[in-house]
């Protein structure tokens, strides 16, 4: 099992920065992708950002440039920095890894979610 926490939302002005980070722990053979997802009120959930065990990363187009998703491979993190932040970032944002045990079967995790609110 893999227990996932999240940290770093909050409210922030239009324009302002924020930086989530999210921990993985517990049983982990290997980490293939880690990325963040976001959740708006009566949307569906959507893809931020992933990086993969190589370090190639993919963003939404709706955050490429603004957005940068790292993962510290020695502590299983992957935080996120949230650069020029505009209103239609607001949504609980979700951290998720996959995993891989011994045998090759994956595993999808899922965080807690943290909201992030940003004001105009």
């Amino acid at each position: 099992q893999v227990h996932l926490v999240e940290s770093g939302g909050g409210l922030v002005q239009a324009g302002g920065s924020l930086r989530l980070s999210c921990a993985a722990s517990g049983s982990i053979r290997r980490i293939n992708a880690m990325g963040w997802y976001r959740q708006a009120p009566g949307k569906q959930r959507e893809l931020v950002a992933v990086i993969n065990s190589g370090g190639s990363t993919n963003y939404a187009d709706s955050v490429e440039g603004r957005f940068t998703i790292s993962r510290d491979n020695a502590k299983n993190t992957v935080p996120l920095q949230m650069n020029s932040l505009k209103p239609e970032d607001t949504a609980v944002y979700y951290c998720n890894v996959q995993t891989q045990d011994g045998l090759g079967y994956q595993y999808n995790y899922w965080g807690q979610g943290t909201q992030v609110t940003v004001s105009s």
